[in-house]
């Protein structure tokens, strides 16, 4: 087959946006009319191209197949009021990736060339950013990789920057009016408190699948991580922040958003935005702070509390289950040794008796007013609808794609 012949049978296993239903847009990949590829060999990016195809070729060698290196970002273009396509506070993600690519060693695309390449897809892919009106976005993954060949644990000589595109609709069924239930599984951690927890690595987000499958299984939408240190302050969910906010005060009428301080949790652009907003658009106080799993339980200092990020945008946590275990009862004092292995190399762990400690935040019909707002206010401002939106600079370009 030619080159052309390819790039034409790839070109035709794309989605056809005529035939796409904007209004029950799901959160899933689809093939859009192509990427955009940058290199980086002999220390240097290249200029970059927008490719139709959707594979990359591998050497079997390369560092992100045997070392993991990688990491990725997410953010999102919408259809605006006026007609023109803008993304929301691209120039945060571009940091975010270059923190993320230095971490671990890896060629970090410069901020401008970031900013580049992503409305280089999006301006290729304009026929593919939901119609204003249709609560939908452009949904935006630029990633790094190394796809130079190393056998030894040493940074590749070659990476690879893409930025890909998808239309997408809610994360999880519902948003809003769905509020959720949430569980915090015993002897599962997410993240180190010196480790790679605050960047957006590939690697931190494997581990955390099987067990949000086996959470899900059990009725729970997603996972809640605490501190791996003392198991006593809340980090992040498995997908997003954790946020809360308090009821009024009796004497400014206030609430106040929190969110934890951990340097184990990643630091999310739409969490940021909703602390921002709350404090320029409310009014409220803002608080970013160690949070004890015990405040959240005792539910006395928050009424709502939520899932914040750019996929699930705010997501509502009626209740969130803690296991804890305690050694089993019923356990066998002796212990069988294995001749083939008599020091205990393939030993199980001890089983525990599991038991659940329940905050219920608030009750599955209850309607997260401040949340909701909070909510309202964002999506009007990512639309152009908020009055003032143009204020906060937080839609790029300017003046619109």
């Amino acid at each position: 087959m030619t080159a052309a012949a390819a790039a034409s049978a790839h070109y035709a296993d794309r989605k056809d946006p005529a035939t796409i239903d904007w209004k029950n847009l799901g959160f899933a990949y689809v093939k859009t009319n192509g990427h955009l590829r940058h290199v980086w060999t002999d220390g240097k990016w290249d200029q970059g191209e927008f490719r139709t195809d959707f594979d990359v070729n591998l050497d079997i060698a390369a560092t992100v197949l045997h070392y993991g290196q990688s990491c990725f970002e997410g953010l999102k273009a919408f259809r605006m009021k006026d007609g023109k396509i803008r993304i929301f506070r691209p120039e945060v993600n571009a940091k975010r990736m270059i923190k993320s690519c230095t971490a671990i060693a890896m060629a970090a695309p410069p901020e401008e060339l970031f900013l580049s390449a992503v409305r280089r897809a999006v301006e290729h892919n304009a026929d593919y950013v939901p119609p204003y009106g249709s609560n939908g976005a452009l949904y935006i993954r630029p990633f790094v990789f190394g796809s130079g060949a190393q056998i030894g644990i040493a940074p590749a000589k070659e990476y690879h920057f893409i930025v890909l595109v998808t239309p997408v609709g809610e994360y999880y069924v519902g948003g809003m009016g769905n509020p959720t239930k949430a569980l915090i599984k015993h002897n599962f951690d997410r993240a180190a408190p010196y480790g790679t927890g605050q960047i957006k690595a590939g690697g931190n987000y494997a581990p955390a699948i099987k067990p949000t499958i086996d959470a899900r299984d059990k009725g729970y939408t997603v996972m809640l991580f605490l501190d791996a240190k003392e198991h006593k302050y809340v980090d992040e969910f498995s997908t997003s922040n954790f946020a809360a906010i308090t009821d009024e005060d009796v004497t400014t009428g206030r609430r106040t958003y929190v969110t934890p301080k951990s340097r184990s949790a990643l630091a999310s652009v739409t969490n940021r935005s909703l602390a921002e907003l709350a404090a320029r658009r409310f009014g409220w106080n803002v608080e970013r702070r160690r949070v004890e799993w015990r405040e959240v339980l005792e539910c006395k200092t928050f009424t709502e509390v939520a899932a914040c990020g750019t996929a699930v945008i705010i997501t509502p946590v009626a209740e969130i289950h803690r296991e804890v275990g305690t050694p089993k009862k019923d356990r066998k004092e002796e212990k069988v040794v294995d001749p083939s292995d008599p020091y205990g190399f393939d030993e199980p762990e001890e089983e525990e008796d599991i038991e659940l400690e329940v905050a219920k935040v608030a009750k599955h019909d209850y309607g997260f007013p401040g949340f909701k707002a909070l909510y309202d206010a964002y999506r009007a401002l990512q639309v152009g609808e908020l009055d003032g939106w143009e204020e906060y600079g937080w839609m790029w370009p300017a003046e619109g794609i």
